[in-house]
């Protein structure tokens, strides 16, 4: 009736960057762009979709800067900076799910083959696990050979 105002109902994000700071924009270096980290990206369509499309998309080299734990699975949000042929450079998060292997194996200065949207550069980044050395390889010099120029 009177007075009374309609509340804005939080975001799925958003109520993910109350619960956990770390997670939010400012502490995982990102600007307004990001969407935020999916509480459950399983149960999120708009996470299914960005996922299946990270699967497909352009190929960049990222350099771990640090990474967090979400949850025990372990899913853990990966901070790259990133650098695409092209000459981009931006802060990349992934979501992913590793073993523990993996998990231990991290460090700070890792480079590490990631993929990217170019058409959207939301800040989001899946590791490239299907991508061969030598292609790899490749990608490493033609961005160093760009760097030289």
């Amino acid at each position: 009736m009177f007075g009374s105002k309609k509340k804005r109902r939080a975001s799925p994000h958003d109520l993910m960057a109350q619960l956990r700071p770390d997670l939010s924009r400012e502490s995982l270096g990102v600007g307004p762009d990001f969407p935020g980290v999916a509480p459950n990206p399983l149960l999120s369509g708009d996470a299914r979709k960005r996922n299946a499309e990270l699967r497909t998309g352009a190929l960049a080299l990222g350099v771990l800067v640090d990474w967090r734990e979400v949850n025990s699975n372990p899913r853990v949000v990966l901070m790259f900076d990133v650098e695409t042929v092209g000459g981009v450079s931006f802060r990349g998060i992934a979501d992913e799910d590793l073993t523990i292997t993996e998990l231990t194996r991290l460090a700070p200065g890792q480079t590490l083959p990631v993929r990217y949207r170019p058409a959207v550069m939301d800040h989001y980044v899946a590791l490239a696990r299907d991508v061969d050395p030598a292609q790899v390889q490749q990608l490493s010099d033609e961005i160093a050979s760009r760097k030289q120029t």
